[in-house]
């Protein structure tokens, strides 16, 4: 690389001129400038995990970043993602490649409508999916994650109603495992797991007579009725090291992430067009562009921020709290397929 390459650019079109081995080039030696740590979720393009510091499910990664000694985490997900790291980092700068790079079932509930629904509700619980915004944690008394929404619940007394934001099919599979019927669901959804549909799946068992079928539990009941196993991503990639033949039921990210750690077994997606757009929305030219600029930076207002690490707490504390991983999960997650962390979204 020429001196001149080095030099920041004046927008991402420029960066994407570049070759994929320039870009992991600038990213690394910029990344070291600034003591940074880049995160990346899941559900990333291929090219963004490859230069990921960590790689795994939004609370886990946040909570791996917390306990580094960076100055600056660059989160490659969506949104809300970024704002749970600074609500776990106040004092690091926390970056987005994209802002634009949304999440539409956060978006489904604000925090003035929640309030709305609190006032009608006074005597209620709210529970807060991961997936929500800083703001709507903020505003409630525990959060959960998909891997444990059921001990959360289950936490809380049987008479005492519960709202329950913003995801209604993972409100619908808790209410069903915990005979819960004052669970309040927020009318919001994952695009992505509740397109899912009954067709697909019969396609692919024809096709896959023997695969197992693992969904993932944002996705909706008839589909969750029919599948052998019903986890969190985590849970999947378990899975994937057990099993040899499997129909998979999320964002084919992590699919093909298993694929390439599992050549000679059959990992299919339930679904070809299980894709969600907002996370491939960070490209390898974004996040070049991200550090160089040190732009897009995410902020909170300290009371909001100080609320939702409340209810985030009060989830580690009922769920046991967050664990460093086994050894045998550090080998999958150095070969670039274990998510570390809570097994979140």
């Amino acid at each position: 690389m020429t001196p001149s390459t080095l030099e920041a650019l004046p927008t991402t079109l420029d960066y994407a001129a570049l070759s994929r081995e320039e870009l992991a080039q600038r990213i690394e030696r910029r990344k070291r400038e600034l003591n940074a740590v880049i995160l990346g979720h899941n559900y990333q393009r291929v090219e963004i995990q490859e230069v990921s510091d960590y790689l795994g499910d939004s609370l886990g990664l946040s909570q791996e970043a917390a306990a580094t000694d960076a100055d600056v985490i660059v989160f490659c997900g969506v949104h809300f993602m970024a704002e749970t790291a600074k609500v776990l980092s106040p004092r690091k700068r926390v970056l987005m490649p994209d802002l634009r790079a949304g999440c539409p079932m956060a978006d489904f509930v604000t925090g003035e409508a929640l309030q709305k629904l609190k006032d009608r509700h006074p005597d209620a619980a709210v529970v807060a999916y991961v997936n929500s915004t800083a703001e709507v944690k903020a505003l409630s008394d525990v959060c959960c994650t998909s891997s444990n929404a059921v001990r959360v619940v289950e936490s809380i007394p049987a008479d005492r109603p519960i709202i329950f934001v913003p995801d209604r099919n993972l409100a619908d599979y808790v209410a069903e495992k915990t005979g819960r019927t004052n669970i309040i669901a927020w009318d919001g959804y994952c695009y992505v797991h509740d397109d899912l549909v009954l067709d697909e799946l019969d396609r692919m068992k024809t096709q896959h007579p023997s695969a197992r079928v693992v969904v993932h539990p944002e996705a909706r009941r008839e589909l969750l009725d029919r599948a052998d196993f019903v986890t969190s991503t985590a849970g999947m990639v378990d899975l994937a090291d057990e099993h040899d033949e499997l129909i998979i039921g999320t964002e084919r990210g992590l699919v093909d992430r298993l694929k390439k750690r599992y050549p000679l077994k059959t990992l299919v997606p339930l679904s070809g067009a299980a894709i969600c757009g907002n996370m491939k929305m960070n490209t390898l030219a974004k996040l070049a562009w991200c550090l160089d600029h040190e732009q897009h930076e995410v902020t909170l207002d300290e009371s909001v921020r100080a609320g939702a690490e409340r209810s985030l707490r009060r989830m580690l504390e009922l769920s046991g709290g967050w664990r460093p991983p086994t050894e045998e999960e550090a080998a999958l997650e150095d070969a670039g397929v274990r998510p570390r962390g809570c097994g979140c979204a």
